[in-house]
């Protein structure tokens, strides 16, 4: 039973596949709600510039159908005439025309949004399936649509049977005005033929733009088993992403292994813990750690140290103390400082006398380390404890 519920669509479509189905050009859409928005734009636009595009249409036709007797027989001027009214046509719906189109540009943002995609451009040979074009013909979303266009010819229809029905008398009577008045009757019943068709599909459109948003999510939908693979896929392989940690921690164990030769001293616990400090009088306020490591890794950077004769110090508490508060290239703590100014000190002197000669300098013992420093000491455990 598990199984099977892992394998049904019952989970919602994840980020990833909303993204990717966009990218594929799939995105719910709304005829319905298009067509609405152009039929009440077309209203708008008469409403708004109906006046001045029916007076500028008078003028074109008056002046059309008027042209002198050289005109008829010498073509290229008649042809000079048409093209100068079909530019005086073009002026007089240019306005609508805009409207229209800022309409068409719009609609698109009250469901899906803009999109652009060449991937729903390419050719799908999937589509040319007889038995799935079939399938789809008997499909509960070609029922759905059905009904829809059932619905809209009935409404649509209805609207329009009325609006013919109370204007009959104005819509025959278009055919005796005067050109002007005539004109003018046309575009108020234009205008409100719009207004009222694109009102009555407002209902469609509110009933099909919810149904296209669940379609679209429904078609989407994912079973458990698609969310657990795209976790994982999102997430990356866990064998994998240990395999590029281990690499990661590898190539920062060698470039930290670079920094050793160029350090001032080692301080060790002997064997369990190596820590690698520099100091540049001029820009370092402290001295800083440039290499740590237990157990393997300190016995590569004691190699390396002697190596590239590199001071070895051999100072438990302060070396343990090194490696449990400091990360690479941070400062040495200020509880450290006195102890880590006895090491250089001792460092510096040992280099005059290699230099130089003279008595050979001691290495520091007893080293001043405070002992709530010292993981050992009992002390920085109760502190610990206490903090925490």
């Amino acid at each position: 039973m598990a199984e099977e519920s892992d394998l049904e669509k019952t989970e919602p479509a994840s980020p990833r596949k909303l993204e990717k189905a966009r990218e594929e050009g799939d995105v719910p859409r709304s005829r319905e709600l298009a067509t609405c928005t152009l039929l009440l734009g077309a209203a708008a636009a008469l409403w708004f510039t109906g006046g001045s595009m029916i007076r500028q249409l008078n003028v074109v036709l008056a002046s059309g159908l008027s042209f002198d007797r050289e005109m008829a027989f010498d073509m290229n001027r008649l042809f000079t005439h048409l093209a100068a009214h079909l530019v005086d046509l073009a002026i007089a719906f240019a306005p609508m025309a805009l409207i229209l189109i800022v309409v068409a540009l719009a609609s698109p943002m009250l469901i899906g949004g803009w999109l652009f995609s060449g991937k729903a451009l390419q050719p799908n040979f999937g589509r040319m399936n007889p038995a799935k074009g079939l399938g789809n013909m008997v499909s509960t979303r070609s029922g759905v649509e059905l009904l829809k266009a059932v619905g809209k010819t009935i409404l649509v229809g209805t609207i329009a049977w009325m609006v013919i029905k109370f204007e009959i008398d104005s819509v025959m009577a278009l055919s005796v005005e005067p050109l002007k008045s005539g004109a003018e009757h046309l575009g108020h019943l234009m205008l409100m033929s719009f207004t009222f068709i694109g009102s009555g599909l407002i209902i469609i459109a509110g009933i099909d733009a919810p149904y296209q948003i669940w379609q679209h999510g429904k078609k989407l939908m994912m079973t458990r088993q698609e969310i657990r693979q795209e976790a994982k896929e999102s997430d990356g392989n866990p064998e994998i992403k240990a395999k590029i940690r281990q690499q990661q921690r590898e190539i920062a164990r060698r470039r930290m292994m670079t920094e050793v030769p160029k350090a001032d001293v080692v301080v060790t616990n002997p064997t369990h813990y190596a820590v690698a400090l520099k100091y540049a009088e001029n820009g370092m306020r402290a001295p800083k750690v440039v290499a740590k490591g237990a157990d393997e890794v300190a016995a590569k950077i004691r190699e390396i140290a002697a190596e590239n004769n590199v001071v070895l110090l051999e100072a438990p508490p302060l070396a343990r103390a090194l490696y449990r508060h400091t990360d690479l290239g941070d400062e040495i703590p200020e509880k450290l400082y006195v102890a880590v100014a006895e090491v250089l000190a001792y460092v510096f002197q040992l280099r005059a006398y290699t230099k130089n000669g003279g008595n050979r300098p001691k290495a520091p013992k007893d080293l001043d380390v405070p002992a709530d420093m010292d993981p050992l000491n009992p002390a920085a455990e109760n502190a610990n404890g206490s903090q925490q």
